[in-house]
């Protein structure tokens, strides 16, 4: 049978379940492409509120034996003969439209969803929390879960939120999926702003961390992306938290409209008044400010972030200036609450703030999130402690952003002062590479040793980049005078040993990317245990 060239797959961004109210609405429900991180939070959360739900990918993942132990079908290969017996396929943009099973699903004339429009359904029976963001999306919409656990003992209309987030959650319990379905009036959300589909959620409070410029693969430029995020938090049905330290939000903010501004709260580490000559006025905004955010730093041989155990170390204190009626503040002036952090950074004490501006406007009041706060013990991938051997620090970071790289290494530079630090970096895209040579180096160079693996292409064709590769960021290194630093290695198996074949003892290694970067952790540990020898020469 002949697709009609008259039917095809509707657009991201188009509202393609505008007419459901209810998940059950939907049927039988195929994700295809469900190992992706989002989709399998999103196929979980279906599938925990009683809904049939099948999938498939190319290759098997630790996701999908996640969902296939969770009892969810998962089908390895992308094949038409995998749609059968469904009402509604799920697709990402990591789809191709003309994949076979968008075409089986568009021959069988079968409702097409993209993921976007599953977690708009589900946002819809929920009062909710969408966080946006170029940075910080899944370490803010964490903690926001976090907080509304931890004091929902307490506060029962807080207890037992749902979320979806494109990651897994550290908690006093142990690793939590970045999916649940729960029995609380509340739902935390990730919102994706790759594809412009994170347009058509309708949240309570929208949340932006930052609008600094990315996919412009799909936006083409960097005032488009933006001009996105200001549909967005136009889009709210309740508040908005922006960060005032970042040029991007801060142009969100002057282009949204008095009505939004209004109903506004914007946090700063900068004074009221220099934030306020910044945006050009409040338009009647709230102001948060970050007082004296600095890091506790840890002994090099007393860090505790074991992978077995958590702990309750603080890692960054800062405090809030709060204004008067804000968060059960009824002091009548501004006051100021103490936070401590288990993660490290001041770009986490930004996310923990917006994180607590959030549910401060939800209704926690704003010293008790504040204290809930510090239950957070970090997002999987980030900043994640993934062993010691020999005296060397391992950890595993989903940086791929050069900003989000460079506020890693910083990170990684406060917490172990005087160490040497290596990283082993996997490209994420051909776009992002040829976007952001310069910068990507930039930020690499803040380590001792830098190791690249070959490019993680996502869902583009190296035919469509012609000459950007990983050795595009060599070249740009030994343009920058820095090349000494860098070495590209394609495999990433054989870069992960070679890594760990030079460190000596109290050296620090962390492997950094978007991608699959993260399946060389157990090989770097295993080197470690095995090699006794000094530092190999370069």
């Amino acid at each position: 049978m002949t697709v009609s060239t008259t039917k095809k797959r509707p657009l991201p961004a188009d509202d393609s379940l505008a007419d459901i109210e209810n998940v059950h609405d939907l049927g039988r429900v195929f994700f295809s492409g469900i190992g992706g991180s989002g989709m399998s939070v999103l196929a979980q959360m279906l599938h925990q509120d009683g809904v049939e739900v099948s999938g498939s990918d190319r290759v098997e993942s630790s996701y999908t034996q996640h969902l296939g132990a969770e009892g969810i079908a998962v089908a390895i290969g992308q094949k038409a003969e995998n749609i059968k017996n469904v009402d509604t396929v799920v697709w990402s943009s990591a789809i191709p439209d003309d994949s076979p099973e968008m075409t089986s699903a568009l021959e069988q004339g079968l409702r097409l969803a993209h993921r976007s429009d599953i977690l708009a359904v589900l946002l819809k029976s929920h009062r909710s929390i969408a966080v946006a963001g170029t940075h910080g999306k899944t370490t803010t919409s964490s903690m926001i879960a976090a907080i509304f656990d931890g004091v929902g003992a307490s506060s029962p209309r807080f207890a037992d939120p749902s979320f979806a987030i494109g990651g897994s959650i550290k908690t006093t319990h142990g690793t939590i999926s970045g999916g649940h379905v729960g029995h609380g009036d509340w739902m935390v959300a990730e919102a994706d702003e790759s594809d412009g589909s994170f347009e058509k959620y309708r949240p309570s409070i929208a949340v932006v961390t930052n609008a600094e410029g990315d996919h412009l693969d799909h936006y083409g430029d960097v005032a488009t992306y933006r001009s996105a995020f200001v549909e967005f938090v136009a889009h709210s049905t309740g508040y908005v938290v922006l960060c005032g330290d970042d040029e991007g939000a801060r142009e969100v903010f002057a282009a949204s409209s008095d009505k939004v501004a209004a109903r506004t709260v914007l946090y700063s580490t900068q004074s009221r008044s220099a934030l306020e000559k910044a945006i050009g006025g409040f338009r009647g905004a709230r102001f948060v400010q970050i007082l004296e955010a600095h890091e506790i730093a840890a002994a090099p041989d007393a860090v505790s972030d074991s992978a077995a155990a958590l702990t309750d170390e603080v890692a960054e204190r800062f405090q809030l200036l709060v204004p008067a009626g804000f968060g059960g503040n009824d002091h009548g002036s501004e006051t100021t609450v103490s936070v401590g952090l288990q993660v490290p950074g001041l770009h986490n004490a930004r996310n923990a703030t917006a994180a607590i501006c959030a549910c401060a406007l939800a209704g926690v009041p704003v010293e008790e999130a504040a204290g809930a706060v510090q239950s957070f013990h970090g997002a999987a991938r980030r900043f994640d402690f993934q062993g010691e051997r020999r005296g060397v620090r391992l950890y595993n970071d989903y940086a791929h952003h050069p900003t989000e790289v460079s506020v890693l290494l910083d990170a990684m530079r406060r917490r172990f002062p005087g160490r040497t630090l290596r990283v082993l970096f996997q490209p994420h895209t051909y776009s992002r590479t040829q976007t952001f040579t310069r910068e990507l180096v930039d930020a690499l160079k803040k380590a001792d040793d830098v190791v690249l693996s070959s490019l993680f292409a996502a869902r583009e064709e190296a035919a469509d980049y012609p000459g950007i590769s990983s050795q595009t960021l060599i070249d740009e290194a030994k343009a920058e005078g820095v090349g000494e630093k860098f070495v590209l290695i394609d495999d990433m198996f054989e870069g992960a040993r070679v890594l760990a074949r030079r460190c000596v003892p109290s050296d620090v290694i962390v492997t950094v990317g978007g991608g699959d970067i993260n399946r060389v952790d157990d090989v770097i540990l295993e080197e470690l245990s095995a090699s006794s020898a000094p530092r190999a020469e370069r």
